[in-house]
């Protein structure tokens, strides 16, 4: 997608969250499941970057969210990376029954803090909770990185809907409080719209807060 096309389809008064990690942790499936409450069994890798919109409340006030799902194979790393600059949110996801999926967060980590801009709101997200059964990543692990990587920390299930709105509605909340408190701050109204090119200064992190069979 040419940039003109992505800035027209990235509204200035959305946040905007990117999912980003291995291809196969399910990404996709956090993403209808969260926009559209739908579960696919049969999904296919994503091509590029696909995105969809929800709003939801918080703190009484309804906020759009735009969630990018991104490519997870290396052919499509020029493009998806692109798409990290216009990001306030990042929910960087492995699969907890792959523990390879789990070693390459930190790369896709890197990469991120190599594009985006360097305040950008991340949350490490376990998915496949569902497969305690097939578990290769302990918890205490993912919460160990994620401690050491000033990450939040929270593990999902796309397929039976475990933790997948608390994720979503936990990083678009501190999103909105960290920007609507800087913005205050800085005399601004808290109710303009967030520019996808603002710099938003973010002195703490966000506090973190589980059928067998294939499953995103």
């Amino acid at each position: 997608m040419a940039n003109d096309e992505y800035d027209q389809r990235h509204p200035r008064d959305a946040y905007a969250v990117v999912l980003i990690g291995d291809s196969g942790v399910g990404k996709s499936n956090l993403l209808s499941r969260f926009t559209r409450n739908e579960f696919n069994l049969d999904s296919k890798s994503t091509i590029g970057v696909e995105f969809a919109t929800r709003s939801i409340q918080v703190d009484n006030k309804t906020i759009k969210a735009q969630i990018w799902d991104t490519a997870g194979q290396e052919r499509y790393r020029a493009i998806t990376s692109a798409y990290y600059r216009g990001a306030v949110g990042a929910l960087l996801v492995y699969d907890i029954s792959k523990h390879q999926t789990f070693e390459n967060v930190t790369r896709w980590l890197k990469e991120l803090r190599d594009h985006a801009d360097s305040n950008i709101v991340i949350m490490l997200v376990g998915n496949k909770s569902d497969l305690r059964h097939l578990r290769a990543v302990p918890t205490q692990d993912a919460k160990e990185f994620a401690s050491e990587n000033v990450l939040s920390f929270i593990e999902t299930s796309a397929l039976d809907a475990t933790n997948v709105e608390l994720a979503f509605q936990n990083i678009l909340t501190d999103i909105y409080r960290i920007v609507s408190s800087k913005a205050l701050d800085q005399g601004e109204s808290s109710q303009n719209p967030i520019g996808e090119r603002r710099t938003l200064e973010i002195s703490k992190p966000a506090d973190p807060e589980n059928k067998g069979g294939k499953c995103c």
